[in-house]
């Protein structure tokens, strides 16, 4: 009989270490690669003009011919928003994902007309699915929306089990965690657990989305005026909870931002919730019922710019103006980096006259859908890993996450705390560090699917703090010589008003200038000159360091 040939597996992550979002982990042997999720991070204000920030897709584009499958946990932004992206980039022969995840993926795809490029295939956890010399199935886990799961690979090198995003939560809205499942994998050995950290930081145990309702039922029950509500779109339970209460105290619901449409409405169609039609009307008619008889359910929790709330905040929404005694619910936690947003338009709010609440000891109106350290304990305790890597993290996290394992019997030397890139290579059920592969970020503009460049990032950058400058002169290319002084238009920069600071500028333009064009220098080397003595006279005179744009016109 013909031994099987042993084919080591590379484990990796192009998102999703050292950072909460972006989640892209990856398995991949001589023959295969299969890929779990294809999230993106929302950026804050340090990437200005930014939509989302996606994992670098090289190394998936320059092995191709191996991709065979993309496996997805759960619908969140941070889970499937890439997979537009990575279909631009390389070919995915299938996409597997639970039931509501495939119903937001086909919308997200026909918004990039994008349908035709992606065969989805829906899995529970019966599903059992071959991919070469990989076998994958899955166990249902709670989570902050519905379908939400846990994966398991087969490898002839060993067994490796992904926890996805999860906590444990025993009264659940809607169905329950599969813990026998859990532990039947546990008691049939894991070598390698890939396990969540976004919560490691937290004690005891995340509170049930259950626990979340009396709290949110009392605050709709006793508000005077309009309920505007925020949370985010793909907080499926948490949209079902606001619905339901909102009926019950006879408020009629209009749902704002086409995202929280699009994902109630599908949402709706499965059964996720329940809303009753008549109690929803449209935005235009909020006009004809009392204030006391509103609900407002919106995006923008996270102080995002362009989306629902912000808008209503800044008057840009043509139907929704912020009145004295409407009540504002935030319904959700600060996603790392981006306070200052969202206290900025807590602030708009404010001004506006509304009140605003937000989770606190008083106000318990939200509850992560992430595992607290307790029940990464129990998580650890059911499956037993052998070798164990924190995923889906800061790096603290990541590390506290460790620590935890320790406690619990795993070895030092076979715990590992990953950057994107690194790899661990798994052989005979033994696993090490392996070779890195080409990682990074893939910054999305819009719905452009074609990245831009970290220079361009670094431009914005610049433009947000230091300003610009561009400076025009007009040679005559036959004679050497300038024909008129240089022009200095300025945006932004410091004493961009002074005229002291110009016409030093532009003498000193004019002499270098002047110089350069004894030695019949080409444009580019005028464009050089020009930055250097315009960089080095701003930075000396106001320390900052502007974009600065030569612009040369020439006579001939």
């Amino acid at each position: 009989m013909e031994k099987a040939i042993s084919l080591p597996v590379s484990v990796y992550a192009l998102g999703g270490l050292g950072e909460v979002g972006k989640n892209m982990y990856c398995i991949e042997n001589d023959e295969t690669i299969i890929i779990l999720d294809a999230g993106v991070k929302f950026p804050g204000v340090e990437f200005p003009g930014i939509n989302y920030i996606c994992p670098d897709f090289t190394h998936l584009k320059n092995n191709r011919n191996k991709i065979k499958a993309l496996f997805i946990t759960h619908g969140h932004e941070d889970h499937i928003g890439g997979i537009p992206f990575l279909l631009q980039t390389v070919h995915i022969p299938v996409i597997y994902a639970p039931r509501l995840a495939a119903a937001l993926i086909k919308n997200r795809l026909e918004e990039y007309r994008m349908s035709e490029m992606a065969n989805i295939v829906e899995y529970d956890s019966n599903t059992v699915v071959p991919v070469d010399r990989f076998k994958v199935s899955f166990y249902r886990v709670t989570h902050s929306i519905p379908d939400s799961f846990g994966i398991v690979v087969d490898t002839p090198e060993g067994r490796i089990v992904s926890t996805g995003d999860f906590k444990i939560d025993l009264t659940p809205i809607g169905k329950d965690m599969e813990l026998s499942r859990m532990a039947e994998i546990g008691e049939q050995g894991v070598t390698l657990l890939l396990g969540e950290s976004t919560n490691a930081e937290q004690e005891g145990y995340t509170p049930s989305e259950k626990n979340v309702y009396d709290s949110i039922d009392d605050i709709i029950k006793n508000a005077q005026g309009r309920l505007i509500v925020s949370t985010f779109s793909s907080n499926i339970s948490r949209i079902q909870q606001v619905c339901e209460s909102a009926v019950s105290h006879n408020r009629k619901i209009t749902i704002v931002g086409r995202s929280m449409e699009k994902a109630v409405d599908i949402s709706r169609s499965f059964g996720y919730i329940h809303i009753p039609d008549d109690a929803i009307i449209e935005t235009q008619d909020i006009k004809k019922f009392p204030n006391s008889e509103l609900l407002i359910l919106c995006t923008g929790s996270q102080g995002e710019s362009m989306a629902a709330l912000s808008r209503i905040a800044n008057g840009a929404h043509k139907d929704i103006h912020i009145i004295p005694g409407d009540t504002i619910v935030f319904s959700s936690s600060a996603i790392p980096g981006n306070g200052v947003m969202i206290d900025n338009i807590i602030n708009s709010l404010a001004r506006a006259g509304a009140d605003i609440i937000t989770n606190s000891i008083l106000n318990d109106i939200h509850s992560s859908g992430h595992a607290s350290r307790q029940e990464l304990r129990l998580m650890l305790k059911l499956m037993k890993p052998k070798y164990f890597m924190p995923i889906h993290g800061e790096y603290r996290m990541q590390r506290l996450h460790s620590e935890l394992a320790m406690d619990l019997g795993v070895k030092k030397e076979n715990i590992f705390i990953l950057d994107n890139g690194d790899t661990l290579t798994l052989s005979k059920g033994v696993v090490k560090r392996g070779y890195p592969v080409e990682h990074g970020n893939t910054f999305i503009d819009g719905k452009d699917t074609n990245s831009l460049a970290e220079a361009v990032i670094n431009d914005r950058r610049i433009l947000t703090g230091d300003g610009m400058m561009a400076i025009t002169v007009s040679i005559d290319t036959k004679k050497n010589v300038i024909i008129s002084k240089p022009e200095i238009y300025a945006k932004g920069v410091i004493d961009q008003g002074s005229k002291t600071l110009h016409n030093e500028l532009i003498k000193l333009l004019e002499i270098g200038i002047s110089e350069k064009l004894q030695t019949k220098p080409s444009f580019a080397e005028l464009k050089m000159l020009i930055k250097d003595i315009a960089g080095f006279y701003l930075y000396k005179r106001s320390k900052t360091r502007p974009i600065i744009i030569p612009v040369i016109m020439s006579k001939n």
